[in-house]
């Protein structure tokens, strides 16, 4: 058998394995490849790769080995038909949104960017960085172009916009890469950043695709991104100056006059630009060649108003944007450019009414009609599903204006309002998601009710941009204790939805400011528990570490027993997925330990005997790895009872795949298929990943029969 185990099918059982293993069966395969891996060369299995060539490295070591021992290299080969589906592939994806239909010219620019895409390759990536200042018609240029590349690209054409993540700050180049692959068709993502990098040139590899990055701020969030392989084409739009990014630079300039008449003309059609005729000349000056000015114009033109704002509250010569703004909130309702205002301040990724009535402090359906006239006027532009975006540089200008028009206070109250209601909401949705969890703060005062955990965390994952974002604006508002309260709600996002890119800035502010605001607490303690598990799912291994670290000693300190216990249980956890065991069960015996401390009656009791039955688990789980199978089994049968005994059904299905595991590990494929047997009964059909994983462990039982 060993003739189907090649060094090469090994490295791509090995990087998937490991690309796999942020989900929970992914995790159970790294458990299993682990304690194979240290049954075959008879020492510690290494640490996870960080890349191919490590992966290559221990499959050449493994392969070695099983040239020595026939029976091994048969539960290699039974061990490599567990892996489930197939490797990823691309996915064209739905494309880029429309363009715009008023478009016109910018043919220098398009003719720059057909050069570099058909340009002989000669083993420089194909990128472009398209530039310009707000509003002159980045993003539509490349658009327009990409719409007319359908031939060329074949395998898809891909659109991020970064414009909507945690407002001007924008996502961590980690979480574009994992936005892009998701994009691609990716549904496992790899937590590593390296190994997703590899996956990502591995998916575009020989292909024809073109990939659109618009709003990027930085070129460390694209830089991931450039590709190695000819015939892929990645475009970066940024609004405002260029970065340095080793891209072809393109820049978007200013429309000339008869261009710009011609856009006025495709947007409000000939006639009605005849009418203006005499007005025409200070139209084209006051909008000065920018695409969102003349749209502007266009609209006050079909609302047969002056598309020329009185010169006394104009400054478009200088600043068109500026000017589109200040003639928009003169031609809004005064209480609708209030609301624009005061919405604008909190940097908010997404807007709807309830968001914006907060801010103004105005009921839901009025704020939803003031937002659909702002729509109508060009401040606001629709993103689907009854919400809204600002494009930056309006925003700015809206902000700038609050506090002139409002003053301080009343912009500090906006955002005040804004924050209370988000986490309010947060608050009650955390505690319908996980509504056992001590880590969840109980709901606060009256709320409509989330019906259930699937309500709740729909609502966490709906709001999921603004909650990040509020953290960071709650701190910036000195309003310290909101932003660790809201940072604390984003748990079960983490932890149940898998959104740990995204809800990682939020924590390590939070975190951090904790310890400065509250050393020695609980507070600090949860948050740094929080970052811990985001980061360890992440595979950061080093900083998970000494974030858990620091909740072990925050907890200590606060004399909180539960808090101390679980954060050296995390500490295990870390060690067990970087495939170490001895260490990993060296904290969980600690942390049983301090969990038995815990009297009957104080806090924490009623929690126990979960708690202790998930460390015999994790015991059993550490000494599977450490090839001890008899006290494995001894540890794991005692957790499967525990869980029965606590009617926890979910639970006690893990520990008896656990069981199953190693009782095949062991030789006794008997037992383990009656392990298998009892864990199918105890799932229900959601659980579809986890009845597969089964599936195929009874497969390799029946096989090594």
């Amino acid at each position: 058998m060993i003739e189907g185990v090649t060094v090469g099918a090994l490295t791509a059982f090995f990087t998937a394995v490991w690309n796999g293993a942020a989900g929970e069966m992914g995790k159970q395969l790294l458990l299993t490849t682990g304690a194979q891996v240290r049954r075959t060369l008879g020492r510690q299995a290494p640490p996870l790769p960080a890349g191919a060539a490590d992966g290559e490295a221990l499959a050449r070591a493994v392969h070695a080995r099983l040239g020595e021992d026939g029976r091994l290299a048969g539960e290699w080969a039974l061990l490599l038909r567990t892996l489930p589906g197939t490797a990823p592939v691309l996915r064209p994806g739905p494309g880029l949104p429309p363009a715009t239909r008023d478009f016109v010219d910018r043919e220098r620019a398009r003719r720059q960017l057909t050069r570099e895409a058909a340009r002989p390759a000669g083993g420089r990536p194909r990128v472009a960085l398209l530039h310009g200042p707000p509003g002159i018609g980045t993003s539509a240029t490349a658009l327009y172009w990409g719409a007319e590349q359908f031939e060329r690209y074949p395998d898809g054409r891909f659109h991020l916009d970064l414009r909507g993540a945690a407002g001007q700050h924008g996502p961590e180049p980690a979480a574009v890469l994992a936005s892009l692959l998701r994009k691609m068709g990716v549904a496992q993502l790899p937590a590593g950043e390296v190994r997703r990098q590899e996956l990502y040139r591995e998916l575009t590899a020989g292909r024809r695709a073109l990939i659109v990055v618009d709003h990027a701020s930085s070129a460390a969030q694209v830089r991931a991104l450039v590709p190695a392989t000819p015939e892929v084409f990645l475009l970066v739009v940024a609004s405002g100056p260029p970065f340095a990014l080793e891209a072809e630079r393109i820049a978007v300039p200013p429309l000339s006059r008869s261009d710009a008449v011609k856009m006025l003309r495709r947007a409000v059609g000939t006639e009605e630009v005849a009418r203006v005729k005499r007005q025409l000349p200070a139209v084209l000056e006051h909008c000065a060649g920018n695409a969102f000015a003349l749209k502007a114009a266009a609209s006050r033109l079909l609302s047969e108003e002056s598309p020329v704002p009185d010169e006394g509250e104009s400054t478009m010569a200088q600043h068109p944007m500026r000017g589109v703004v200040q003639a928009a909130c003169r031609a809004l309702r005064p209480e609708a450019a209030r609301l624009c205002r005061l919405t604008a301040l909190g940097d908010w990724p997404l807007i709807d009414a309830r968001l914006a009535g907060w801010a103004a402090g105005t009921a839901q359906d009025e704020a939803g009609a003031m937002l659909e006239e702002a729509v109508e006027r060009q401040l606001l532009d629709p993103a689907g599903d009854g919400r809204y975006r600002f494009r930056p540089e309006v925003r700015r200008c809206l902000e700038e204006s609050a506090g002139p028009e409002h003053g301080i206070a009343e912009c500090a109250a906006a955002v005040s309002r804004t924050l209370d209601g988000l986490l309010d909401r947060a608050l009650h949705a955390a505690h319908a998601t996980l509504p056992q969890s001590w880590r969840t703060e109980p709901a606060p005062g009256p709320h409509e009710p989330f019906p259930d955990e699937t309500a709740g965390l729909q609502a966490l994952v709906h709001d999921r941009e603004n909650l990040v974002r509020a953290v960071l604006v709650a701190d910036a508002y000195q309003h310290h204790e909101t932003a660790l309260r809201l940072a604390r709600a984003l748990w079960p996002l983490q932890l149940k939805a898998g959104y740990r890119d995204e809800v990682l800035p939020a924590l390590r502010l939070a975190a951090r400011r904790a310890v400065e605001q509250y050393p020695g607490s609980r507070t600090a303690g949860a948050l740094q528990f929080q970052l811990a598990h985001c980061l360890g799912e992440l595979e950061r291994w080093e900083e998970a570490e000494e974030a858990a670290r620091r909740a072990v000693d925050a907890e200590h300190t606060a004399g909180h027993t539960r808090g101390e216990a679980s954060s050296v249980e995390l500490l295990g956890l870390l060690r067990l997925y970087e495939l170490r065991p001895e260490e990993a069960y060296e904290r969980f015996i600690e942390a049983e330990r301090i969990y038995r401390r815990i009297a009957p009656g104080e806090e924490g009791a009623e929690d126990l005997p979960r708690a202790l039955a998930l460390i015999e688990r994790h015991q059993g789980r550490a000494l599977r790895g450490m090839a001890e199978w008899d006290r494995a089994r001894a540890r794991l049968e005692a957790a499967r009872d525990s869980f029965a005994a606590l009617g926890d059904a979910y639970n006690r299905a893990r520990t008896l795949t656990d069981l199953a595991e190693t009782l095949l590990l062991a030789g006794d494929t008997a037992g383990a298929r009656t392990e298998i047997a009892r864990a199918e009964q105890l799932l229900s059909p959601e659980a579809a990943v986890h009845l597969e994983y089964l599936a195929r462990l009874r497969l390799r039982c029946e096989e090594a029969e």
